[in-house]
């Protein structure tokens, strides 16, 4: 293959360069004339950066660490061209039967290659909120991320209180070395690569690190006034607690979506979630910090240090040292299963109470022969004990132009053994089947699929995203899931609608959704290294009755396998 592209995922790809974007209904029909157009300009560059008192080059969007914010209205016409300058070929919103836009590399297209441009071009359709952009190809997305904000439409008031500003908050990792590199030696041995040395908000780890007193992010608020924070997790690897020392926040909206406003002092993010928050500033005048670190609740080591921004008050000076938050402990599951019941939808009128199609996916690390590693073996993760193996050609376009030999169409409903999931860790037997085997939905059909996480080496949590779709998170539980019992507790009447959610430790997420998108369409975990070890698959969702209802032609300018 040559040197990789660049994608981006709005879910926009960019390998050649892969560029994915989280946003729920995007579609390329004609707009009306009311409607906005937005043009931007993505040149992909490497630029030095230093942190922590180490400097490196970097693969950024127009030089910018994190990359630009993309602000759009709810049925704007958005044009994004994307231009790759870096050596590399280079995801979100969700692409109403528009997978060519939605942007994971070999699924949906092909990189676009070094010194090549691509341009994304979708109407912003039914959907508000936060989201953002990543790269969607290696681990460039560590670097390659941003903020994407739709407002709602001209006219439509949000259902709170308007917030007298708003600001994005964008938490990540920063690795001192050169991240791909710490990945091809992982890869080598057949190991996870080396953990991120600094986790960060808006690229800055803050104060409490070395070197980075200029590197830290600052909020100014004035008392008395509320304002919207748009927090996401761009974070590879780390479910990330969030808390502002001295404040409640008011949890709003969560995925695009928006919730039962309810008060916390923390919440939880997932890597690829979005929350917004309400925050008021009715403390005394001072200087208080935000603060971010690590839930781990499995016995794995993560990078548990503290990244800090602060909330500065209007007037005080910048030489009055800033207070931190509490957090809750890094392995507080009650927290963690406390604050995921808050998560309700403000409306839920499309849950679907009847399922035609039940599907039941395990979750598990293994490991596979590998005469070259370290151990004889290399690390691996599976569905229904399945490593999915990328193809050189995209899943998309392989089905639509009804290519041969790229893709299988059997991927199991369940696992080929029932055992007892959570029970004592399983350290024998560990081998995976490989293959790019995919499964296919009939178009409007209802789904229920249930997560379960597996003792297989170790329990985990695994934050779930599934492109081109929002779904209901209808239960989740601790344990293994009982189809006799369970199903009778679910939350069919609010639960909460999103695009990624987190399988608890240990237990199962059981999320309902209608196959109405036809397309093929990526589900993965957020956490990059499960994901390059095949903790991934695809659904081939049917067209239906006509052209409103089938995949739309390839653009012209689909970049090339």
């Amino acid at each position: 293959m040559a040197s990789p592209g660049c994608s981006l995922r709005f879910h926009v790809s960019v390998l050649g360069l892969f560029f994915t974007c989280f946003l729920a209904f995007l579609s390329s029909f004609p707009f009306t004339t009311e409607a906005a157009l937005k043009r931007y300009q993505f040149d992909i560059v490497v630029k030095n950066v230093s942190r922590l008192c180490h400097a490196k080059p970097i693969v950024t969007v127009n030089g910018r660490y994190p990359g630009p914010t993309i602000y759009a209205r709810e049925g704007d016409h958005v044009i994004i061209n994307v231009t790759n300058h870096a050596q590399y070929n280079m995801h979100g919103l969700k692409q109403f039967r528009n997978g060519w836009a939605d942007g994971p590399a070999y699924i949906t297209q092909c990189p676009i290659r070094s010194g090549n441009s691509y341009t994304y071009v979708f109407n912003v359709t039914g959907q508000r909120g936060t989201l953002w952009w990543h790269a969607h190809i290696l681990w460039l997305r560590a670097t390659v991320y941003g903020a994407l904000v739709i407002m709602p439409s001209k006219g439509v008031s949000f259902p709170f209180p308007q917030p007298a500003e708003e600001a994005e908050l964008i938490l990540g990792e920063w690795w001192n070395s050169d991240v791909e590199e710490i990945v091809k030696q992982g890869n080598k041995l057949g190991l996870p690569p080396s953990m991120s040395d600094a986790h960060t908000i808006n690229g800055k780890p803050g104060p409490l690190f070395p070197c980075s007193e200029k590197h830290t992010y600052a909020i100014e608020v004035q008392r008395g006034k509320t304002y919207l924070l748009r927090i996401i997790n761009a974070a590879l690897n780390d479910e990330l607690f969030f808390a502002i020392a001295g404040h409640n926040m008011t949890v709003v909206e969560i995925d695009a979506v928006y919730i039962k406003p309810f008060t916390t002092a923390s919440l939880l993010i997932a890597p690829g979630q979005t929350t917004n928050v309400l925050v008021r500033a009715d403390r005394s005048p001072g200087r208080y910090f935000m603060a971010t670190r690590p839930f781990n609740d499995a016995p794995i080591p993560v990078d548990n240090k503290t990244a800090t921004a602060i909330l500065q008050y209007r007037g005080v000076p910048t030489t009055i040292t800033p207070l931190l938050p509490f957090l809750p402990a890094p392995n507080d599951s009650a927290f963690a299963d406390s604050y995921n019941a808050n998560l309700r939808s403000l409306n839920s009128g499309n849950v679907p109470l009847e399922v035609d199609r039940h599907l039941f996916y395990t979750i598990g690390l293994g490991s596979n022969p590998c005469q070259s590693c370290l151990n004889g073996t290399r690390l691996a993760a599976s569905l229904n004990n399945i490593s999915f193996m990328m193809p050189k050609v995209g899943l998309l376009q392989a089905h639509y132009f009804n290519l041969s030999g790229v893709f299988r169409l059997d991927f199991p409903d369940r696992p080929p053994t029932a055992f007892n999931y959570t029970g004592a860790p399983l350290t024998a037997n560990l081998g995976t089947l490989l293959g790019t085997r995919l499964s296919r939905l009939a178009f409007n059909s209802t789904v229920e699929l249930v997560l379960q996480d597996t003792n297989l080496l170790t329990v985990e949590s695994h934050p779930f995203h599934l492109h081109g779709y929002n779904f209901f998170v209808v239960g989740r539980g601790i344990g293994n899931f009982n189809p006799a019992k369970d199903p009778a507790k679910f939350n069919l009447v609010d639960p909460p609608e999103r695009n990624t959610v987190g399988v608890p430790t240990g237990g199962w997420t059981a999320i309902r959704f209608r196959a109405d998108n036809p397309g093929v369409w990526f589900m993965h975990c957020h956490l990059e290294l499960h994901t390059m070890w095949g903790l991934k698959m695809a659904f081939v969702v049917e067209n239906g009755n006509g052209p409103e209802e089938s995949i739309l032609p390839p653009p012209k300018d689909l970049p090339p396998c």
